[in-house]
């Protein structure tokens, strides 16, 4: 290497959340160890490349935010090659790869992936290497690890190309030596329904790549007796193997404590999504019986002093702490009880090796510690693989040390699924199962992400309800387990309901405006338009709107809207409307009973069908007890709404069993009434998404 440069590519990179930045700087990190360099960017700054004059291989990981975008950092990228003014051999030069990141719970996977991808191709860009696309709904690291394996042989296949066109007939020495083992190029790793046939354990079939270390220097710890492995226990083989973990990430961050006092930012210095408005709560209602499966509250919010503006069927973020019990006890476990009042001064280490270094944008350069644990990180979060990396650092004890290695490690990665991402383990589980390993405050900083604000449903609309905004949520509610030596409530959902305890109604009619209570408590919150997921423009136009459980939140928005429309304007003509809910028991958790039935009585609601999973009954013929049942039975109307009067379809609720149940649901009608082949009823419903006819605001 001394006689040749290293062979440099361009890095990409477009997050939301920090993952795809992590990925990259994983990528860039293992591409020294390659013989090569890695000139690596946000996708946003393109003042430092251009894709334009770009002759090097181009590597590009981009996440996908919302309802299949592209995330924020990426829109002015997409914005640009979404010109269609552009030659289709704009980009005939580029030679490029993408790792695409999603969720397969979300309609449109890796859409920003896709869609970043597929206008590079039209504008004639090439694949030096497969597309790839990680799900993180069943682990991003079981695509990703691989990808970024096969990536530096398919680089060095792009740079031996790309010398035999200058007519240099000499091999890549440099590159190709540190590659002579590598593995076999790893095609488009699109990971769906077949996931589970991936045997990514299996190392036998490849070579380790060289930023993967045996640990000769570690004694293998002696098995227990248990047969069956946990968190903190493994079996073999695992438990008997050399492992290959990830390198460590370079430390970066430091930290200076002082006791001097000062000031906390403003929590509206830590979010960069736009301005946010401080409101106070003007009523609570408990929409659940005590003796319900799932508490429901429903909280009004104050915003008549505020420019805040919204419409039904928008959604809006909730600035939330973490629990002060949790912080409180994060403080004890790493003895930093005495110094929670003292403010911190947070800068980047001199000397660093990461790669463009910088103060994380969500730490504030100086406030107290427990401000920073409180609103800016995510305690919650569950570890990636390169903290556990981190953590094995931190620990003294030989047999916690292996098994955080294990977990962190090729040969442990169906014990990290089962035991830390399926468990949904935090750091807290980590430090109570790992007694001996005591993180400092930098490397939290480091490795735990920004504390997201929560996402709701807007449950009124103003037009009925002016200068004020409801919302319904679910208290979430994480049981205790083996990896979980506590039950937790939701981060949002239990600070909200402890908030609002003093303020609490008993069920009743929550259109009531009497009875709201005079509140001090306030809460900070920031738009988020939905730009699609409103009420058809005409009135005339027929729609459905499917919401069991508290996905009925927006629909009371719509009919909330709907009806003072009609009180409004008489001489409208109107189209009607369908509602289909469900629950789990008629007397405990049937929401919006009494509204309901007004919107009935007025006209507002044409049709009401409803469906309780867990009563008995005694009827003949059992009723239906899923709204996906329901819709069935409701066919031919369905149908008629869909197709013959041009009408919209609402799903809101839960993803993973409801959405994809009712998704189905509509494509059996569909192919039922139109006595066409199930091909042809899924083509008929994607024109519908296409046509923003069939809409979902769901979550998983």
């Amino acid at each position: 290497m001394c006689c040749e440069s290293k062979r440099r590519f361009l890095l990409l990179y477009a997050t939301q959340k920090g993952q795809a930045k992590a990925i990259a700087e994983e990528i860039w990190q293992q591409a020294g160890a390659h013989g090569l360099e890695a000139d690596m960017h946000c996708i946003s700054e393109m003042d430092k490349y251009n894709l334009e004059t770009e002759q090097d291989p181009v590597v590009i990981v981009i996440s996908t935010t919302g309802t299949g975008d592209p995330p924020d950092t990426a829109r002015k990228f997409v914005k640009k090659i979404q010109d269609k003014t552009l030659p289709p051999d704009h980009f005939a030069h580029l030679q490029y790869g993408l790792l695409g990141l999603g969720d397969s719970e979300y309609m449109f996977f890796c859409n920003g992936g896709r869609t970043v991808d597929r206008l590079l191709q039209e504008l004639g860009a090439q694949h030096f290497y497969d597309t790839g696309l990680a799900d993180d709904c069943v682990g991003l690291e079981l695509v990703v690890d691989p990808w970024i394996d096969g990536l530096w042989i398919a680089l060095k296949e792009a740079f031996q190309l790309q010398k035999e066109k200058e007519g240099m007939n000499s091999a890549v020495d440099a590159v190709s030596s540190s590659l002579s083992t590598a593995l076999h190029a790893v095609h488009e790793l699109n990971l769906s329904s077949e996931v589970q046939n991936l045997k990514l354990e299996d190392e036998g079939a490849r070579d380790s790549d060289v930023l993967s270390q045996k640990l000769d220097d570690i004694n293998l710890v002696a098995p227990a007796r248990d047969t069956e492995p946990s968190l903190v226990h493994s079996v073999p083989p695992v438990s008997q193997s050399a492992l290959n973990i990830p390198a460590l990430p370079p430390e970066y961050i430091e930290v200076q404590f002082q006791e001097a006092q000062g000031e906390n930012p403003h929590l509206s210095s830590l979010i960069s999504e736009g301005t946010t408005f401080e409101v106070p709560v003007s009523k609570a209602v408990q929409l659940t019986r005590e003796d319900a499966i799932k508490t429901a509250l429903l909280l009004e919010l104050d915003i008549a002093d505020t420019a805040f503006e919204y419409q039904p069927g928008d959604a809006f973020c909730v600035i939330c702490p973490n629990s002060v019990s949790e912080v409180e006890e994060l403080l004890h476990i790493l003895g930093l009880s005495e110094k929670g009042d003292d403010l911190v001064c947070v800068k980047v280490k001199q000397g660093n090796k990461k790669k463009g270094a910088s103060r994380p944008q969500h730490i504030p350069e100086r406030s107290t510690l427990k401000f920073i644990l409180m609103w800016c990180l995510e305690i919650r979060a569950i570890p990636k693989k390169a903290f556990l990396r981190a953590l094995v650092e931190c620990t003294s004890d030989a047999g916690e040390k292996r098994r955080l290695q294990e977990l962190c490690s090729r040969q442990g990665a169906s014990d990290y699924s089962r035991f830390i991402r399926d468990s949904n383990v935090c750091l807290l589980d980590l430090l109570h199962a790992f007694p001996s390993c005591k993180p400092s405050l930098s490397l939290l900083i480091e490795h735990l992400p920004k504390l997201q604000a929560r996402s709701y449903s807007v449950s009124s609309s103003n037009l009925y309800q002016p200068g004020r905004l409801s919302f319904v949520f679910n208290v979430v509610e994480f049981p205790a387990g083996p990896s979980r030596p506590v039950s937790r409530k939701g981060v949002c959902t239990g600070w909200l309901a402890e908030l609002v305890a003093p303020l609490l109604h008993p069920r009743g009619n929550t259109l009531d405006t009497k009875g709201e209570s005079s509140s001090t408590e306030k809460i900070s919150i920031f738009p988020r338009p939905n730009n699609a997921f409103h009420l058809p423009a005409d009135p005339s136009i027929p729609f459905i709107m499917v919401g069991p459980g508290t996905g009925i939140s927006p629909f009371i928005g719509f009919l909330q809207h709907r009806q003072k429309l009609r009180e409004q304007h008489p001489d409208w003509k109107f189209g009607e409307t369908w509602l289909f809910f469900g629950c789990r028991n008629q007397d405990r958790d049937y929401l919006f009973k009494d509204e309901l039935r007004c919107f009935l009585e007025n006209g507002t609601l044409t049709h009401l069908k409803v469906c309780f999973s867990r009563d008995s009954s005694t009827a003949e013929v059992a009723p239906p007890k899923y709204v996906q049942d329901v819709l069935r039975l409701c066919a031919k109307e369905v149908a008629r709404v869909l197709l013959k009067d041009k009408g919209y379809f609402y799903v809101c609720g839960d993803k993973k069993h409801m959405a994809d149940d009712v998704s189905n649901a509509v494509v059996d009608i569909l192919s039922m009434e139109m006595e066409a082949d199930k091909l042809e009823a899924m083509k008929i419903l994607a024109m519908l998404r296409e046509a923003k006819r069939y809409l979902q605001d769901v979550w998983s």
